[in-house]
């Protein structure tokens, strides 16, 4: 029993981490209903950015976050000016899923020819502490990743719902055409709503980048992650996504302890599953127009 507790807790941390590169996948398929196959990728991106100013400036990878935003955003607000705005509506849906994992593979290449193939870790001097509380060991990067996840998604929560912007894009994200009609320049909008998805990459690479290896090519595991976590959630549903990666690690940790790691990821497809067999839009995702 006291295992299946711990491996709880540290389900419920490696799912803030998750919830946090979800969130900003999931803001973005709902502003511009358009599925981010690049969000790995700009996590990945982030992680390298974290790294190389640890290693040669050493600063902390979780103060190099206030460095990495902005430029993920910029980096967010370039991928959506460039590729997808030129889209056609009528195409956007389909030929963004080619453009967005073009530009995927693009950063992958980018990182390959300047960091090569090797995998890196970020190694604070914290890096292998831990402590024990009511009999239960937890790891301090992770306990810390955790807060900053938290904190992260809170301050995505104020922009959402406590400035101009936010207000326009949860009217966007709610109806379009009627958020148009009332003045918000939809083209602005999605621009700097992908920006503040591809923002939330930051937080969240530098995170992963303490918590686990990688390297270029990690972000094949991340994204279908992470479109797992936004399909349980709902597609659009930043709160979904939180659920849904809490669920993702409660389940992979339990099943790792009870059962074996090799069926800890299968385990989570398979509570996936289940869950849309009941309920097809994910826990607070909306029905798709014309599903039955």
């Amino acid at each position: 029993m006291h295992d299946i507790i711990e491996a709880v807790i540290l389900g419920v941390l490696t799912g803030g981490v998750y919830a946090l590169m979800a969130s900003g996948q999931t803001l973005i398929f709902g502003v511009m209903r358009v599925i981010n196959l690049a969000q790995g990728a700009l996590v990945v991106v982030a992680a390298f950015l974290a790294y190389t100013l640890f290693g040669r400036f050493h600063i902390d990878p979780f103060l190099a976050i206030l460095i990495t935003t902005p430029i993920l955003f910029l980096i967010g607000v370039a991928i959506q000016w460039l590729f997808l705005r030129p889209l056609r509506a009528d195409d956007l849906a389909e030929m963004s899923l080619l453009v967005t994992f073009a530009v995927a593979l693009g950063l992958e290449g980018i990182l390959t020819l300047v960091y090569k193939t090797d995998y890196r870790s970020i190694k604070p001097v914290y890096a292998n502490d831990s402590f024990v509380v009511l009999g239960y060991r937890i790891t301090t990067v992770r306990l810390y990743a955790f807060l900053l996840s938290l904190a992260a998604l809170g301050v995505l929560y104020l922009v959402l719902y406590r400035t101009r912007l936010g207000r326009a894009l949860r009217a966007t994200v709610q109806n379009p055409t009627a958020a148009q009609l009332l003045g918000v320049e939809a083209k602005r909008v999605s621009a700097m709503g992908f920006g503040l998805g591809a923002a939330t990459a930051a937080a969240a690479g530098s995170v992963f980048g303490v918590v686990y290896p990688f390297n270029p090519n990690s972000h094949y595991d991340l994204i279908s992650r992470l479109l797992s976590i936004v399909i349980l959630g709902g597609l659009g549903s930043v709160g979904g996504a939180v659920l849904g990666a809490v669920v993702m690690g409660v389940v992979s940790s339990v099943v790792a302890v009870v059962a074996s790691p090799t069926w800890a990821d299968f385990s989570f497809f398979v509570v996936l599953i289940a869950v849309l067999l009941v309920r097809p839009q994910g826990f607070f995702g909306m029905r798709l127009r014309g599903a039955a």
